[in-house]
């Protein structure tokens, strides 16, 4: 009789343990937690790491080298070799998702990016020297971009504040003061400090930067929920099991980093252009018109800027759009970055714009804004 006693006690405690190990593994995973089946464990990279998030001084040297090591591994499905080399066309080293995932992105935002980054350096080389001090990867400063333009006064409509947008109550978890006496969040040192230890801290659970960039904007819990349902570490599977905001703050990275790097020398903006049409080609366009000595004979010069588009001008000034881009390569893309253009086309030609630029410019805008179906031609009154 003792002995059945004694299975029944056991099996008992089976069944009331079990199930709240269960619901402990789901809880860990509501909180933030992650066990190893989803989550590879590298003990001396963990150990080192969480030094660095803890330590309130300067990090040896040695130790700074080896994140910097270990943490540029993230972006191993961004870069074929984990890290952007200015030196190599950009798209021989991305991955081949990336470029398709990132274009209507660049189509809507380009212009702004651009003029961002003309006045962005001191911005970025700031972060970069606190990024290096953590031994990580200087890319990560264009998600000060995505959160807030850089803004250190930038605020949410959920409260997060600061370049980097911290809650309060995770910007009092890694250091810094919120009251209603002071708020670190606006200090760009103190802040970005604090980004660099919750930056590192997500990695050491997520280890791939794309992940982290998802989690930064939507909390670690829906991260590692994508993970478990889909069954993948590699953001390119798993990015549909994630909100859509956090797949699109992924994408505005992306984008944010190609249009800051591509030409980028030193923090000079240079004259690269993007050709939306061609992601996986080269990166610039010709700028040289290909003109024959007859045609350089007949030309006329006119500086134009706005909302112009060459299809449109072509049209309007019975032009084959063939010709009209052989005199004016590049023309919609540096107009739609917001630069001048030196238009250039035949003498008679130029006579037509010239009397009609400006009904030509309002078809333009109104094309812009979907008002006017593109095989529309616009209609002069003739002159009296």
């Amino acid at each position: 009789m003792k002995k059945w006693y004694s299975i029944f006690f056991l099996v008992s405690l089976i069944l009331l343990v079990f199930p709240k190990l269960t619901f402990a593994n789901d809880m860990n995973l509501i909180q933030g937690k992650i066990d190893t089946t989803i989550t590879p464990v590298n003990k001396e990279e963990d150990k080192v790491i969480d030094e660095v998030i803890e330590s309130k001084k300067p990090l040896k040297k040695e130790k700074v080298e080896y994140l910097s090591q270990v943490t540029k591994y993230g972006f191993k499905n961004l870069f074929k070799n984990y890290s952007y080399n200015p030196s190599m066309p950009y798209s021989s080293q991305v991955n081949p998702y990336a470029e398709n995932y990132m274009q209507d992105y660049l189509r809507s935002h380009t212009t702004y990016l651009q003029n961002l980054k003309k006045t962005s350096t001191p911005y970025f080389n700031f972060i970069d020297g606190i990024l290096a001090k953590y031994g990580l990867p200087k890319e990560l400063k264009y998600l000060a971009v995505i959160e807030s333009n850089l803004k250190s006064n930038a605020l949410s409509s959920a409260g997060a504040l600061g370049p980097w947008q911290f809650m309060p109550y995770t910007a009092r978890d890694y250091g810094l003061q919120v009251n209603q006496y002071e708020d670190d969040r606006t200090d760009y040192y103190k802040s970005t400090n604090a980004a660099a230890k919750y930056l590192l801290k997500l990695y050491k659970d997520l280890k791939d930067w794309l992940l982290v960039i998802a989690a930064y904007n939507g909390g670690p819990g829906r991260v590692y929920s994508a993970i478990k349902k889909s069954g993948s570490r590699n953001f390119w599977d798993l990015q549909y099991y994630l909100p859509e905001q956090s797949r699109n703050h992924v994408k505005k990275f992306i984008a944010t980093h190609y249009i800051m790097e591509t030409g980028n020398s030193g923090g000079i903006l240079s004259e690269t252009k993007f050709n939306y049409s061609n992601l996986s080609g080269s990166d610039n366009i010709s700028s040289t018109p290909d003109l024959s000595a007859t045609e350089k004979a007949d030309i006329a010069e006119m500086q134009v800027s706005g909302r112009y588009k060459a299809a449109i001008i072509a049209r309007n000034i019975d032009m084959d759009i063939k010709d009209f881009n052989r005199y004016n390569p590049g023309f919609d893309n540096m107009l739609a970055e917001g630069d001048d253009y030196n238009l250039q086309l035949p003498n008679d030609k130029m006579t037509l714009f010239i009397t009609n630029k400006y009904p030509i410019l309002n078809e333009c805008v109104q094309q812009l804004l979907g008002n006017v179906e593109m095989n529309s031609k616009t209609v002069y009154k003739k002159r009296k």
